[in-house]
């Protein structure tokens, strides 16, 4: 049998512009996006001899079955590989759901990368990143090596140049997601019912995030979320918390992350990254999840 652990990062979007809604039905977005130090662990056990793929979680919460996206990822590279070895997964779940932070298609990203390498890499890059964008829009940008930029459905990865990647890779930050998840399919739909007034032009999205990064502004000069404008209608508790992160003097920016619902502050180096942590955990009492990270 052959085994191996993979790191499953979350992921956070820095910026996420929405631009539009395409011809079939998926929308268009440019998003810089960043995996963080905090994430799940994929164990993989690929047996001796031919058999199913099966999944097993510490969280009960989690689907186990044909439909869980680690499971359509082992069953995508059997496929392409013609291997028929049984595979079982374990999943070491930390990720909270219905956050907005790619936790299954982390999953799905670590089990290709890990299957790959187990086997000695017989399919390249190329190969492993068509997988991953067909079985969903964020899981190419886990097969990225640090922070990038996703275009397109998600599926067009573009590396950051490396003076970008500085300003962003270690930088501190407070995760926290409230108890109350929001639904991404809900939050597209909002834009759409705002029939198009929600969208962020595609131009000035374009050159928001290329003056970023072309020049020297810190990792909060980028933070933008076109998700924030619908779902804060709703949910009004997190833009009264944001507002009280924001005013603290370690704080270099905070943001709500993909279509919510958890968010994070960016913290100054060296920044009380404690007392963020306890002034969230005032907002949400015991419930909620509570992370000091960093930009991976």
């Amino acid at each position: 049998m052959l085994s191996t652990a993979v790191f499953s990062p979350a992921k956070i979007n820095l910026f996420l512009a929405v631009t539009g809604r395409r011809a079939d039905g998926f929308h268009d977005l440019v998003s810089l996006v960043a995996p963080l130090t905090f994430g799940d662990t994929v164990t993989l056990h690929v047996g001796g001899s031919d058999g199913p793929v099966t999944l097993a979680c510490d969280d009960p919460a989690v689907p186990t079955g044909a439909d869980n996206l680690a499971v359509r990822a082992a069953e995508a590279w059997r496929r392409e590989t013609g291997s028929a070895r049984a595979i079982h997964i374990e999943l070491s779940k930390r990720i909270p759901m219905g956050a907005g932070l790619g936790g299954g298609s982390s999953n799905a990203a670590a089990v290709l990368r890990g299957l790959n390498t187990l086997h000695g890499r017989p399919l390249d890059d190329l190969v492993l990143a068509r997988l991953a964008a067909a079985l969903g829009s964020d899981c190419p940008l886990f097969l990225a090596d640090g922070p990038c930029v996703m275009r397109g459905r998600g599926e067009r990865i573009e590396v950051l140049p490396e003076a970008a990647r500085r300003r962003l890779t270690g930088r501190p930050l407070v995760l926290f997601k409230p108890d109350f998840p929001i639904s991404t399919p809900w939050a597209y739909g909002r834009l759409v019912a705002a029939g198009g007034t929600a969208y962020t032009m595609p131009a000035d999205a374009e050159a928001r995030l290329g003056a970023w990064i072309a020049g020297e502004a810190p990792a909060g000069g980028v933070l933008f979320n076109t998700f924030e404008r619908v779902a804060f209608a709703k949910f009004q508790a997190l833009p009264v918390l944001l507002d009280r992160l924001r005013a603290q003097p370690c704080v270099d920016g905070v943001l709500m992350s993909g279509s919510g619902s958890a968010c994070f502050a960016m913290v100054i180096p060296g920044g009380d990254s404690g007392r963020l942590c306890a002034i969230v955990r005032d907002a949400f009492g015991d419930t909620g999840t509570v992370v000091e990270c960093a930009v991976g």
